[in-house]
């Protein structure tokens, strides 16, 4: 049976199985670039667009939906004239204004004019038939009847033109980069034709503490507890080899690791351990 996950009944983006209908849709999911996945080596077979930092939605033609199938309570009036046909894409206030554009989605009835701001970016056709550049080129018709933004897609471009779009979109505030495969069909689950380049820092931090692992890492450690040296204390779960879950990095040494961005409390988000300081 599926059941929510708790950072979406965190984030309210999801609420128990007894006040909410069963999901009716799945979508497409990318991977992301890194050190299991690497860039295509020829890109002119790939079309590449900016990955907003927004909320993922999904118009089922009369409902909008979370990525997990839940509805957003948006209103009526801003979906009067959108087409009776699937749409997938992202919600969007403006850079950096991710956890204000979340707030609203979890709320309920939010006056219009606080939805007034934002835009639904879309970049596929869920039910469509087709590649996904064909499915582009229907998109955009949809689109431009409905008066709603497509996300634009980089055609033809090297790896320096991607080198240069990838720091563009960066400098700005972007998110990163999606690779879409041009000859790909839809795929409900997740798929190597839609791949994620994003931005990582480097930065160092002292372990304080090992938590116990659970699972299938009971009898190993779960994650480290540790503190940078602005005194920002957070856990680090990622990123271990079972061998390195054995026999962890020892309490008051410095790791290095791996991270996308701030959160707004200054903590490093999607922390992943990458190795422990040589000195």
């Amino acid at each position: 049976m599926f059941k929510p996950s708790p950072l979406l009944l965190l984030l309210g983006l999801a609420t128990p199985l007894a006040a909410q209908p069963q999901p009716t849709h799945a979508i497409m999911q990318g991977m992301e670039i890194g050190d299991d996945l690497s860039l295509p080596a020829q890109l002119d077979a790939w079309l590449v667009s900016e990955k907003f930092d927004g909320v993922r939605a999904y118009w089922d033609g009369t409902r909008l939906l979370s990525r997990s199938g839940y509805p957003i309570d948006i209103p009526a009036s801003m979906t009067r004239d959108w087409p009776d046909t699937h749409l997938e894409g992202e919600l969007w206030i403006g850079y950096g204004q991710f956890e204000a554009l979340s707030a609203l989605v979890r709320t309920h009835d939010a006056p219009v004019k606080d939805w007034q701001r934002v835009r639904f970016m879309l970049f596929d056709l869920p039910r469509w038939p087709g590649t996904f550049a064909e499915r582009q080129a229907q998109l955009s018709t949809l689109a431009t009847a409905a008066n709603l933004d497509v996300i634009p897609q980089h055609k033809g471009l090297d790896h320096a033109g991607l080198d240069a779009l990838f720091a563009a979109v960066t400098a700005r505030g972007g998110e990163g980069l999606m690779l879409h495969r041009g000859t790909a069909l839809y795929q409900l689950q997740r798929s190597t034709d839609l791949r994620k380049l994003k931005p990582f820092q480097d930065a160092e931090a002292v372990v304080i503490a090992h938590t116990p692992g659970k699972g299938k890492y009971t009898g190993l450690m779960g994650s480290l507890l540790v503190e940078q040296a602005n005194g920002t204390r957070f856990r680090i779960g990622s990123g271990f080899s079972d061998a390195e879950r054995a026999q962890p990095p020892a309490i008051g040494s410095i790791i290095t690791f791996r991270y996308n961005g701030l959160s707004r409390h200054g903590v490093p988000r999607f922390a992943r351990f990458l190795r422990i300081r040589p000195d």
